[in-house]
């Protein structure tokens, strides 16, 4: 961990040179004159006592070493420094004994010696500190990470464990235990079955005695049971609630029914899982701080002790995600952004046709690779997408060697960060409370749609047979019904049984002009749209042309009001020729006849509008809201549905329209007309 910074460092050397000045302190004292004796050469009677450096010297020696020591420890750290330091006390040690005999000078070496001791000393902790409150501080960032349950959500998380035992167990009381600061048992969560007739003092003789119960249950770290009538007229379970063998709490359970052995694996998962809230719970009571390091704090290392037991819980939850996919049929693999595998789910496996242990030493490329096709035959251009876009790669795979289509699907996973109350008056750009961190693995998605691309050959070879084989038979029964009925010879009841067949054809082919209309919406989101430069103005005026001889079969005329010059949109041409085809064919359908049909071409700000304008019957206000979903069809007053309509035209109008990124509109009055439009972002 990097601790060193140009501040560090000039602590470091501040608190170096107070050891060295209060090293001179006591040498000057003479407190270490006994120390400083033993590592010169004490001289002989008769001869010159030894030479010690004039003071000033002596204290520069002193506070220049401390210096020294305290700088290389603050910069190499104390292990690198261990063997500079260690060569030098004993090179100077042996320099002082030489001096001493030889040159009959002393050294100082012994105070300059305790200087750097001191100083490596203080420096030593100094650095161990900046370690500890880092520590701190990253384990109180990822607390608040992982924290995502709002402020007293885990109370209700607790008592929603007791309710889930008292649903499939026979209590008639449940109690959740935690240990207080002075390690007595205190109740945190409570269910009853009956409010009514239970225990209500903690005084109470029977309480002390399911207390103890629990006690017992924790010290022994399993459980421990009381038949009905020991305590009472219940049978009493009491027994440790624990994560990853550290017991956090007790359970007490008084049953109405003998206990069964078989719930204890249940007892057991439940009780897991209430440990992990009563760690939440206390690690968001005790919120570190950075006052005073662990190795001096029992409160701090208690404190981090909560939080570390609290991520332990996180951890141990955030596993469930791939439990769960190992159960998926789909295939699923997590890969680092680094490429490296972090998961591969059972079906990835037997899609990509590996073993276990060559799945230990793919990495991503190799893993798509497996997956190689005509249209995916670059796997780290679709990765290089991916990143650069952040928007999923979907691709629907075809391999006819072994008659299979495989749906891939490669994604960028993020991290969700909420922000639950910090008291800094942020919010997220988002306005739901949370914004988007970066990304943090990749998603690669498997799907074998063999099966479904059947079904749809299937729905398409009956959408033909519809379209054709049933289309002409009722052609010919219906134009055979007509010639027939035109036959002046032919008796009045005859006439009449031919224009009952006419009609019934025609009620024929509508049901299947309905089906064909339903099937063409549900696949229309699924239908790849070819998005090309279109002049919408343009547009109008050759569906106009189309659909003049409809409107002058009913009297009824068609006009394309110019507005000037119109930007081209990006469009499917097609589905919005067939998009206004409708909205024209409803305004013709419900005009009255001799009136006029409008259809007008907008620019707006950032959209192209076409505005289909009636004079007809209106839409009633309570049905404007739902004339756009399927099969709903408009009652006019005294009149009983139009059967000739499906009720499919505006949906498909809507959903073609929306396809396009575009929205739908409608302004209507009943008895004068009504105005159809829909606006699609221009170029």
């Amino acid at each position: 961990m990097k601790t060193f910074s140009w501040k560090s460092l000039f602590v470091s050397l501040l608190l170096a040179f107070g050891a060295g000045v209060a090293t001179c302190v006591v040498w000057r004292a003479g407190l270490i004159d006994s120390l400083q004796a033993g590592f010169v050469v004490n001289v002989s009677h008769g001869e010159a006592p030894l030479q010690t450096p004039q003071t000033w010297l002596g204290l520069l020696l002193i506070v220049g070493v401390s210096l020294s020591s305290g700088f290389l420890v603050s910069r190499a750290g104390a292990r690198s420094s261990f063997w500079i330091l260690g060569m030098g006390f004993l090179s100077t040690a042996a320099a002082s004994l030489l001096a001493s005999r030889y040159l009959k000078v002393d050294i100082v070496f012994a105070p300059m010696a305790i200087g750097s001791i001191s100083a490596v000393f203080v420096v030593q902790l100094y650095r161990l500190w900046l370690i500890d409150s880092l520590l701190t501080n990253r384990v109180n960032e990822t607390s608040a990470r992982t924290d995502i349950v709002e402020p007293g959500l885990s109370q209700g998380r607790l008592g929603s464990g007791l309710k889930l035992l008292q649903t499939i167990l026979p209590l008639e009381e449940a109690v959740l235990f935690q240990p207080n600061e002075f390690g007595k048992l205190v109740p945190v969560a409570r269910v009853r079955r009956s409010p009514n007739g239970t225990l209500q003092s903690e005084r109470n003789k029977v309480w002390r005695r399911l207390v103890n119960l629990c006690d017992q249950a924790v010290q022994a770290n399993e459980i421990v049971l009381s038949a009905a009538g020991e305590i009472d007229s219940f049978e009493t379970v009491a027994m440790p609630v624990q994560h990853e063998s550290h017991v956090v709490g007790a359970m007490l359970l008084r049953l109405r029914e003998p206990f069964d052995q078989s719930d204890r694996r249940l007892l057991a998962a439940v009780g897991g899982q209430l440990a992990r809230n009563l760690q939440r719970e206390e690690a968001r009571k005790k919120r570190l701080n950075g006052n005073l390091p662990a190795l001096v704090s029992a409160r701090t290392s208690g404190h981090r002790l909560h939080a570390f037991d609290y991520l332990s819980g996180v951890i141990t939850e955030q596993r469930f995600g791939a439990q769960v996919l190992a159960e998926a049929p789909d295939a699923y693999a997590l890969a680092y952004l680094d490429g490296t595998i972090a998961y591969l789910n059972k079906s990835m496996l037997a899609a990509a046709k590996l073993d276990h242990d060559e799945a230990q030493s793919i990495d991503l490329f190799v893993l798509l690779d497996q997956f190689k096709s005509g249209v995916f035959d670059e796997p780290a251009i679709a990765v290089r997408r991916v990143l650069q876009s952040g928007q999923p790669y979907e691709r629907e795979l075809a391999f006819s060697d072994r008659n299979q289509t495989l749906e891939l699907r490669i994604s960028l996973t993020n991290e969700a960060t909420a922000r639950n109350g910090n008291g800094n008056g942020k919010s997220s750009g988002n306005g739901n409370g949370s914004h988007e961190s970066g990304p943090l693995c990749f998603a690669i998605r498997v799907r074998d749609v063999t099966r479904l691309k059947e079904y749809d050959q299937m729905k398409s070879d009956m959408i033909s047979l519809m379209s054709h084989e049933l289309r002409t038979p009722l052609t010919s029964i219906n134009g055979f019904a007509e010639l027939l009925a035109i036959d002046e010879g032919i008796p009045e009841e005859s006439r009449e049984f031919l224009q009952i067949i006419s009609n019934e054809s025609q009620r024929m082919s509508r049901m299947i002009d309905t089906f064909l209309s339903v099937t063409q919406l549900e696949r229309a989101d699924k239908k790849e749209v070819v998005h090309v430069p279109v002049r919408l103005d343009e547009l109008v005026r050759e569906t106009i042309s189309t659909m003049q001889p409809v409107a002058k079969k009913k009297r009824i005329r068609l006009v394309d009001q110019a507005t000037g010059t119109i930007p081209p949109v990006a469009a499917d041409k097609s589905l919005i020729t067939q998009a206004l085809m409708k909205l024209l064919d409803n305004a013709i359908r419900y005009s009255p006849e001799r009136t006029t049909v409008t259809v007008s071409t907008v620019l707006e700000a950032e959209c192209v509008r076409v505005i289909v304008e009636d004079r007809g019957y209106g839409v009633p206000a309570e049905s404007i809201d739902r004339i756009w979903e399927k099969f709903y069809r408009v009652v006019r007053d005294g009149q009983e549905k139009d059967e000739e309509s499906t009720g499919l035209g505006l949906a498909f109008v809507k959903e073609v329209v929306e396809q396009h990124g575009g929205s739908v509109s409608v302004e209507s009055e009943v008895g004068r007309g009504s105005k159809f439009s829909f606006a699609l972002p221009r170029l």
